[in-house]
């Protein structure tokens, strides 16, 4: 039982920083009777936390790494990308620092609390949903699904509400008073997925009139 015990501590510890399903735990277990048991046994003593049911982190004793709250954002609801302000902080293109993970996604609009923190997801019907959707690789490399700068943007306008800015000169203002963003960090980036959004009729001359105004601060 020793020799069983230290060889399930070696497999945990392999599973790092990354988010795992209740079959990985069902695998290590396979030699348990009752291995929900000791999955919950696991649970309170904080060697796994639980995200939501059936996904789950190594707890912080266990893991040498933080855990990617970007990763764990697509794998929470899903299918989502993560964007909006937490992609607009990412990319430099607002001052502050976000701490809720911000997303998009086909499901309905949902805010989610774990352990890790907040996670919200707001919806995009399929058309818009699927443009602009780019695969970042962390530090750590892992790998998860972003908005581009250009589409966080984009998705920024599309989600806020009763944006009165349809003018190019409006939209300025907006971007640059009200979300306070960076012309510098807009030096280079690909446009041209607004456009697209914009011939979806939704919100057509917000989009418009936001792609001109980043043209112009370009």
């Amino acid at each position: 039982m020793q020799k069983k015990q230290v060889d399930i501590s070696k497999s945990l510890r392999a599973i790092g920083n990354v988010p795992f399903g209740h079959g990985v735990l069902m695998t290590l277990l396979g030699n348990y009777r009752r291995p929900n048991d000791k999955i919950a046994s696991w649970l309170a003593a904080g060697v796994i936390v639980a995200l939501r049911r059936g996904l789950y982190v190594l707890g912080p004793d266990w893991r040498d790494k933080p855990v990617s709250v970007a990763l764990v954002a697509n794998l929470l609801y899903g299918p989502s990308y993560v964007s909006l302000d937490y992609a607009l902080s990412h990319y430099g293109l607002i001052p502050e620092g976000v701490t809720r993970v911000t997303s998009v996604t086909l499901l309905r609009t949902r805010e989610v609390t774990t352990p890790l923190g907040v996670f919200t997801y707001a919806h995009l019907p399929g058309a818009l949903y699927s443009l602009g959707i780019c695969q970042i690789e962390d530090a750590d490399g892992m790998f998860y699904l972003m908005a581009t700068p250009a589409k966080a943007l984009c998705d920024k306008v599309l989600q806020t509400r009763h944006l009165p800015s349809k003018s190019v000169v409006g939209m300025t203002t907006y971007l640059l008073d009200d979300l306070r963003v960076d012309p510098d960090a807009l030096q280079g980036i690909d446009l041209s997925v607004i456009g697209r959004c914009a011939q979806l009729n939704h919100k057509s001359a917000h989009l418009q009139a936001l792609q001109k105004a980043l043209e112009n601060l370009q």
